[in-house]
């Protein structure tokens, strides 16, 4: 069985990786505007799902189109059977898998959809079946908008089906969610970043929040038995989804400068078969300067500056080993850009152990003195391991507690 996805632009996209570890032959199929019709009517697909912008496009080209879909206007899922094609929505599966997981129920809940596309047709359909007790959708050119939207202060739960937030947009979010002073939970449609801005948001403000990982992959795993005429199982869902965060979550290595983040990075890339990038080696590539000579010819601010543009580029990459620079989380924006895609790992080292030679900013100011002014923010990693001793051990330590972390990261 050959099967693939179709849109306009799939770089992003994690459905191949989804379903080839499912067994699949499976791969991605761009497809440009105008030319969808084609498509349609002449490949030899056995299946393909379908994505934007094509998936109310798609619908006049079907021989038949499931009930479930025509309520919602959309189209995720296409079957080919003895040369008819099938038109299915699973997105509205995914979708009520992944605010159920969570354990939020929506019924009698007021409910703010942000965007007017096909996945917000299907955001839609399933509050209504789930029983809200409102639900309005923003438009930039509709009645509510983005700029009236904060009048609806009863607004409990928020669901994002826009591409705000998309990789490699790491800091954009449709609307400002600390307006809505009676919400409960926000929901993400976006998958890469794995917590987009709004998501990361919400959770500071010990919300419940998900991004589109979960949707993503339930969606898919219905596609399949769509395709193959089977039944998954939750436990399918939940080790999947594990599956693709630990694979496309980045791992970025934070602290003290000589703290060894480089040396473990390489031998942990190695050990896991990623790819490794060092923020300084960036910052060279990018300028044809250390950040040494950089601070000390034209000031730290302008390498910050710098420092914080190869940051964001890092960060956007999936399944990368990252050596931060030792001061790299100074910057709330460098911090917020991490929190998106990576799991953070603060490498701690004994004071004594630390080297200053070639580190500018240690030799002015000192170890100890530079350690207190950033402990707070290497603490706040998501993992800490000691790397005193035997750097293999560090290195066995980080891939463990990694995967915990990836455990809870959805």
């Amino acid at each position: 069985m050959k099967l693939c996805l179709v849109g306009e632009k799939l770089s992003h996209s994690y459905s191949k990786e989804i379903h080839n570890l499912m067994g699949l032959d499976y791969s991605h199929t761009e497809v440009e505007r105008g030319k969808l019709k084609a498509f349609v009517e002449n490949n030899d697909y056995s299946g393909y799902n379908v994505t934007i912008p094509y998936k109310k496009e798609i619908i006049p080209y079907l021989d038949y189109v499931d009930a479930s879909a025509q309520k919602v206007g959309a189209i995720n899922v296409v079957n080919v059977v003895d040369g008819k094609r099938y038109g299915y929505n699973t997105d509205i599966s995914g979708m009520e898998y992944m605010i159920k997981r969570k354990g939020v129920s929506v019924y009698n809940k007021c409910v703010l959809v942000l965007g007017t596309g096909g996945t917000s047709n299907t955001a839609l359909t399933l509050m209504n079946k789930l029983g809200a007790k409102k639900v309005t959708v923003v438009g930039r050119t509709s009645p509510v908008n983005y700029e009236n939207c904060y009048e609806l202060t009863g607004t409990q739960i928020i669901i994002n089906t826009t591409p705000v937030g998309m990789t490699p947009d790491l800091l954009g979010k449709a609307v400002d969610i600390k307006r809505f002073p009676n919400l409960i939970a926000v929901f993400d449609a976006v998958y890469n970043p794995q917590r987009t801005a709004i998501v990361r948001e919400a959770l500071s403000l010990n919300l419940v929040a998900s991004s589109g990982l979960p949707m993503l992959v339930e969606q898919a795993l219905c596609g399949e038995d769509i395709w193959l005429n089977k039944t998954h199982t939750e436990c399918d869902s939940e080790n999947m989804i594990f599956e693709i965060a630990k694979r496309k979550l980045n791992i970025a290595l934070t602290g003290m400068p000589s703290s060894g983040k480089s040396t473990v990075g390489k031998l942990l890339a190695k050990r896991l078969n990623r790819p490794f990038f060092d923020v300084d080696d960036e910052v060279y590539a990018k300028t044809s300067k250390t950040p040494a000579e950089i601070i000390k010819t034209q000031g730290e601010s302008v390498f910050r500056q710098i420092e914080s543009e190869v940051v964001k580029e890092l960060s956007a990459k999936s399944g990368a080993v990252i050596a931060l620079g030792g001061g790299s989380i100074l910057s709330k924006e460098n911090r917020e850009c991490i929190a998106s895609n990576c799991v953070s790992v603060y490498i701690k080292r004994d004071l004594s152990l630390l080297k200053t030679n070639g580190r500018p900013i240690s030799q002015e100011k000192g170890v100890e003195k530079l350690y207190n002014e950033r402990k707070a923010f290497y603490e706040s990693a998501n993992v800490t391991v000691l790397n005193n001793e035997q750097i293999e051990n560090t290195v066995k330590e980080i891939i463990e507690k990694y995967e915990i972390a990836c455990s809870k990261w959805s």
